[in-house]
């Protein structure tokens, strides 16, 4: 078993998940992938996106097949506006490389945003800190960990 910085934040709040392993592609449609590849009802997979609101950092977690709406998320984070953060700066700021960004066990506690599609789902999956390492959990129990708030800030 893989241990990573986000499955050990786990493990250390007692939170209770699945790790799944596969054989990370690089590319586009880097979740559909891995849903495939762990045999994962898509719908349930979620991918982390790093996004700058009001010029701060802050992380969503959406299904894989979504696109995120930047001004439903600003607002949902309490901001005004809303980007994509730089790869680069996503993998300082988080410790993890792209294609293995988690929102459990980053460098810095960010803000957090689930879609609110997540709690329709007993346990979903969500990337586990490390290309190639997933981890299936309740959606509960991770934004509840994370102190997230919960939006429609994808509009699916």
């Amino acid at each position: 078993m893989t241990a990573t910085p986000a499955t050990r934040a786990l493990d250390k709040a007692g939170i209770s998940y699945d790790l799944h392993e596969y054989e990370y592609e690089g590319g586009h449609q880097i979740g559909e992938h891995a849903a495939k590849a762990i045999g994962a009802d898509h719908n349930r997979v979620f991918k982390t996106l790093m996004l700058e609101v009001d010029s701060k950092p802050a992380c969503v977690v959406i299904p894989v097949a979504a696109n995120v709406k930047l001004k439903r998320a600003a607002s949902a984070l309490g901001g005004k506006s809303a980007q994509m953060m730089e790869p680069a700066k996503a993998e300082r700021l988080t410790g993890f490389r792209v294609g293995g960004i988690s929102p459990f066990g980053q460098k810095r506690r960010v803000p957090v945003c689930f879609d609110t599609s997540a709690f329709q789902y007993e346990r979903v999956v969500i990337n586990g800190g490390q290309r190639g390492v997933m981890v299936e959990l309740s959606p509960h129990a991770a934004a509840e960990f994370l102190t997230a708030t919960a939006a429609d800030v994808t509009g699916l």
